[in-house]
């Protein structure tokens, strides 16, 4: 395999750029590189400032490169859609001039990655983990949501950027069923898959049956780790997905319920090569253990033979 390791600033708690406890950008930066990271995310959009030479400094100094931009926003609401275009147009306009890895050997697509995540809707944010009880949108809003990811790639394909959609926790797209229809209905021509081991387990999937079953479609990969036992405990309860977070069901890769061994020798069957990004959700006010749980992440996974 031929595979880079990045980090992602949702390790330091920051998914909502509204949030007042965020850590400042050039604090998560540094640290991901004093972690050992080469490569980052840019995290959701606002965080990061749409600064081209101070952002290219501090990447520079710190020996960082951006891998991946991310839309993370309501990707139904036919009102939302004029903002997720600006979104995109400005994210991979950013991204595009920021330094960035080449492409690892056998890679699909360049560098950088727009990564598009459906989130923002409370009815479902509260049933994350239970497909049985959350529910599913109509064919028509299902379909507009389609026409939106198809329009966001159009715009990212401007600037050479490839579209990857996540499917999250809390969101429109999570569950097996979800899945199996976004595949369906858009194209790989048009955008790949960006599989996340912890949202896929959290979500009642196991990452190992759906990273070899959706092969073809995956460019880009997440990886992260659940606390088994409080995992169970949640999913006995009504609670937003970030909240079990907050309680800490994201813990470092090496001391949850995946288990990476396996993992690596899956991809290893699927000839996957490129980045993978570690991420681990958290309450940012709990941020103060991110430097220690991202390297202890990254240094599990060396011992289990994912080479930095």
């Amino acid at each position: 395999m031929s595979i880079k390791i990045a980090s992602a600033p949702c390790c330091w708690g920051v998914d909502d750029p509204k949030n007042p406890f965020l850590p400042h950008w050039k604090k998560v930066l540094h640290e991901a590189s004093t972690a050992g990271y080469k490569g980052i995310e840019l995290g959701p959009y606002g965080y990061i400032p749409l600064d081209i030479d101070t952002v290219s400094r501090e990447l520079q100094s710190l020996n960082l490169n951006i891998i991946a931009g991310t839309i993370f926003d309501d990707l139904v609401e036919p009102s939302n859609l004029t903002n997720l275009l600006q979104q995109a147009e400005n994210i991979c306009q950013f991204i595009t001039r920021l330094p960035m890895p080449a492409a690892e050997k056998s890679q699909k697509f360049p560098l950088p990655y727009l990564v598009i995540i459906d989130w923002g809707h409370p009815e479902r944010d509260i049933k994350a983990g239970h497909s049985d009880t959350a529910p599913r949108l109509s064919e028509q809003h299902w379909q507009q949501m389609m026409t939106h990811i198809r329009a966001i790639a159009s715009v990212a394909n401007k600037y050479g950027v490839r579209s990857v959609i996540h499917p999250h926790a809390g969101g429109y797209i999570e569950f097996a069923d979800e899945i199996e229809k976004l595949v369906t209905d858009i194209s790989y021509d048009i955008a790949g898959l960006c599989l996340d081991t912890g949202h896929l387990y959290y979500s009642g999937m196991d990452p190992e049956t759906w990273l070899r079953k959706y092969s073809d479609n995956i460019d880009y990969i997440h990886f992260k780790d659940i606390d088994s036992s409080l995992y169970q405990q949640i999913m006995q309860e009504e609670i937003k997905f970030f909240d079990a977070c907050a309680r800490g069901v994201m813990c470092p890769i090496g001391k949850g319920a995946i288990d990476y061994t396996a993992l690596k020798a899956c991809l290893e069957d699927i000839d996957y090569h490129g980045f993978i990004t570690i991420e681990q959700e958290r309450d940012p006010c709990n941020s103060d253990t991110s430097l220690r749980d991202v390297t202890e992440s990254r240094l599990y996974l060396a011992q289990v033979g994912f080479n930095h």
